[in-house]
């Protein structure tokens, strides 16, 4: 019996001294690691990355940036059986430990010793987990361990249970950018986290251990096993009935990728406020939360959107057919795999030709069949899926071309029939000026394989398309505060990222000639009835001569200034300016926002060479539009962080005041100061030039505008040199429009600005002033209206015959046009050849 006595004893002894020993081991741990340990308090004050949002100016989504999407959500927001869901697979004892579990520490011993030092599960609680994703790296060391466990004991003692989940749930990584529960729920379903069903929660509560191997989307078969265990452990635990149970169990896998709902199409405009935000805050633009709400109407953008891609589509169309963008595209996977490129796999293959056949038939396991097409086209599929859209256009591979009929798939594997009405446009493409003849077959157009674009139209059917050839922009603007409502930089942010509406700088043409003409009216040099003739000049431009001609080719003589403008006479307006002086011209100019530095010192001015943005011209056709009041365009509103009433910057535009006092300079509108847009043309002069402009749509380049049928829109087509560039710009007293279209290496589009522009910019008013009441403006006070002889642009008097009608400013009226007689009273009194009364008298 002493001996049993001795060995209790020894065995007591050796429990106490191995118990001392493990507190002291822990003692010196935490004097050890203590001292390099973070501050757990400031977990109370962290901020979650939050992507950079941008937005229009009625709150809708345009752009989401940054790498990691979260949704912050409170402990109160959290379903209780989500809850229970996230316990049952991560820690059923979450509220009764003190931040460390002793079972799961011993279980992380045992691999610790078998591993080498290697933990591979890890054993944590979601507090260590809290301390890990926030505090510490994500190596797996039995030091780190260590700095976990100690960082866990103080979190417990700082923070409330439901804080410390709070912060677990909107931390984790929880696989495709999503980072938090509720942004899972958005990612993986597309709803809150009040509206998953239970099996979708424990889906979620399945990825914490494993976003990459449990992912729904990935590994299906893998994530459906992790949820039912969760689900089983939750009956285990009481949180749940058989009934519930068996229900969700039985639930098929829901998940799909939802990528952020972008609500409003806008990526040009989107990507301009990125690169502002990024240039403000530098890389935390990305994760500080910060949000961009901008000038942008969601009614106007779509409209400018769908009509510069039609617009295009329809220039495109126009020009001929260039070719599928791939051919022989070999439809299975098998097929594409044998002609892979074997450089680079030397190694591999090398190895043993077990690799090639075991790739070979995990090649021909992927097989795919579509109804209605001979054979396997798992490849065609995976080009189709990996190929963008570009704008309207989707990508499609033909499948078959028989006499005038065409197949074709598109993404999904919808078999889609193009008939012979989307066919026969497509003659090919020679020049910017040639197309061959008509195709006699589906067969001359693309064969089976060749990858090609196509566009449903309103109707439903189908037609082959391209991707345009030519490029363009379109930016719609509020006249009375500069603020951009619509910009569209390109066909297509995917094909194309370059910004045509602020970055492209091109010769204006011919838009550009009415501020040389109101140049003339507001100094009272001309009128609008003032005769100037149209007729060839000769210029010396250095070393050699310059004879402009009028794109007709043809010479009206003396012409007034009225029919000069609408007909875009060139030899007029270049009169016009060496009349006014080009440095005075230019002067004057800059109140329109031009840079004087880069406007040409030169009378080809006045044809428009000014290498000008499309957003430059707009502005400048904003004071147009305004009166006279010189604004500045701006497309960002306010920007704030984490919320929209924590507001960071916010906009304080010039806009105009018609009402306000001459020599005013502020008004508060809303309890909000704005400086006064500065008058930098005279009301009549302007309001002249838009009578004036009116006359385009009437009678001259503009003509077509008349379909609108509106009396409030004025406007000016434009076309520079070898029709590289076609413009219209125009406008009425709410919205002023700007549509550009040409070729990005400044090849001729072969058309003039009223063929090409003029018809993009009718799509968009069409559908933009569509129920809105004509806005004109008001009659300026003392405009004079007089009759005038139509060629000599002179006043006639009252008993004088025929004339047109014409408005003047008060102060700058015409010479009387002298009284002259009838022809018959000239050959009764003997005084053939004066025309006056004075000869009689």
């Amino acid at each position: 019996m002493k001996w049993i006595k001795t060995l209790v004893f020894s065995a007591f002894w050796l429990l106490i001294a191995l118990l001392s020993a493990a507190l002291l081991s822990v003692a010196g741990a935490a004097l050890y690691f203590a001292p390099g340990l973070p501050d757990v308090r400031q977990l109370q004050d962290f901020e979650l990355h939050t992507p950079l949002r941008v937005f229009t100016r009625d709150g809708k989504l345009i752009g989401e940036f940054g790498e990691e999407r979260r949704m912050a959500v409170s402990y109160d927001e959290i379903p209780e059986d989500f809850i229970e869901a996230l316990l049952a697979a991560e820690d059923a004892a979450f509220f009764e430990h003190r931040g460390v579990d002793p079972r799961g520490l011993a279980r992380a011993a045992v691999e610790l010793v078998s591993s080498g030092g290697d933990i591979q599960s890890g054993g944590s609680t979601i507090t260590m987990q809290v301390a890990r994703n926030y505090l510490l790296t994500l190596d797996r060391t039995f030091t780190r361990k260590i700095r976990e466990i100690l960082l866990a004991l103080q979190m417990e003692r700082i923070l409330t249970k439901e804080e410390i989940f709070e912060l677990y749930v909107n931390k984790i990584f929880l696989g495709n950018r999503a980072y938090g529960i509720a942004a899972a729920a958005e990612v993986y379903y597309n709803k809150p986290l009040e509206e998953l069903t239970l099996a979708q929660k424990a889906m979620i509560a399945g990825l914490p251990k494993a976003p990459s191997s449990f992912n729904p989307l990935a590994n299906p078969e893998r994530s459906l096993i992790r949820r039912n265990w969760i689900l089983y452990r939750m009956r285990q635990l009481g949180n749940i009935d058989q009934a519930t149970y068996e229900a969700a169990v039985q639930e098929p896998v829901s998940a799909r990728r939802h990528v952020a709902q972008i609500e409003v199409d806008a990526d040009y405009v989107s990507e301009m406020a990125r690169q502002y935000a990024v240039e403000r805050f530098g890389e935390e633009a990305y994760t500080g939360g910060y949000r961009i709400h901008t000038t942008l109407d969601s009614d106007l953008q779509p409209y400018a959107r769908q009509a510069l891609a039609r617009g295009l589509i329809d220039y495109d169309t126009r020009h001929g057919w260039r070719g599928a963008e791939e051919s022989d595209i070999p439809s299975s996977i098998a097929e594409a795999q044998e002609r892979t490129e074997r450089r680079g796999l030397e190694e591999e293959l090398a190895e043993s030709p077990e690799i090639m056949e075991t790739a070979r038939q995990a090649a021909e396991r992927s097989q795919t069949r579509v109804e209605g097409v001979e054979g396997d086209v798992s490849n065609w599929l995976r080009v189709l899926e990996r190929t963008p859209g570009f704008g309207p256009l989707q990508p499609a591979i033909v499948v078959a071309s028989e006499g005038r009929e065409m197949r074709v798939l598109a993404r999904g594997g919808e078999l889609v029939t193009l008939n012979w009405d989307g066919l026969s446009w497509a003659r090919a493409y020679r020049s910017p000026r040639a197309r061959g003849p008509e195709p006699g077959s589906a067969s001359e157009i693309a064969s089976r394989g060749d990858l090609v674009r196509i566009l449903q139209r309103e109707d439903g059917s189908w037609r082959l398309s391209q991707r345009p050839d030519a490029e363009g922009s379109i930016v719609v603007m509020e006249p009375d505060t500069g603020a951009i409502l619509a910009l569209q930089g390109g066909f297509s942010f995917n094909a194309s990222k370059f910004n045509r509406a602020v970055q492209a700088q091109r010769q204006s043409g011919s838009i550009f000639k009415p501020f040389v003409f109101l140049a003339a009216l507001d100094t009272g040099l001309m009128t609008a009835s003032s005769v100037v003739n149209d007729a060839p000049v000769v210029m010396h431009d250095g070393s050699s001569l310059w004879r402009p001609v009028n794109s007709s080719g043809d010479f009206l003589g003396p012409t007034r200034l009225r029919v000069a403008l609408a007909r875009s006479r060139n030899l007029v307006t270049i009169r016009i300016l060496q009349t006014l002086g080009l440095e005075n011209t230019i002067q004057y100019l800059e109140g329109f926002g031009f840079a004087s530095s880069r406007l040409p010192r030169g009378l080809s001015l006045a044809l428009g060479s000014a290498d000008l943005t499309p957003l430059e011209m707009t502005n400048a056709y904003a004071v147009l539009a305004n009166g006279g009041h010189r604004v500045s365009p701006w497309f960002i509103e306010r920007v704030s962080r984490g919320s929209d009433e924590n507001v960071l910057d916010e906009a304080r535009p010039a806009i105009v005041c018609r009402d306000c006092d001459e020599g005013q300079t502020e008004v508060v509108i809303d309890g909000r100061t704005y400086d006064i847009a500065p008058r930098v043309a005279d009301p009549t002069a302007v309001y002249i030039l838009r009578d004036m402009l009116r006359d385009v749509i009437e009678s001259g380049t503009g003509r077509a505008a008349l379909s609108l049928n509106r009396n409030d829109v004025v406007g000016k087509t434009g076309t520079t040199n070898d029709q590289r560039d076609g413009w219209f710009a125009g406008y009425n007293s709410d919205l002023v429009v700007t549509v550009w279209i040409g070729k990005d290496n400044n090849e001729s589009i072969a058309e003039y600005g009223g063929n090409a522009a003029l018809p993009i910019w009718i799509d968009f008013m069409g559908n933009a002033l569509n129920g809105r009441a004509e806005a004109s403006p008001a009659t300026p006070s003392g405009l004079v209206r007089a009759r005038v002889d139509e060629q000599t642009g002179r006043r006639l008097a009252d008993g004088q015959p025929g004339g047109i009608s014409e408005i003047f400013h008060p102060n700058y009226l015409p010479d009387m046009e002298p009284r002259r007689v009838e022809r018959e009273v000239e050959q009764h009194s003997g005084s053939q050849g004066t025309g006056s009364y004075e000869a009689i008298f």
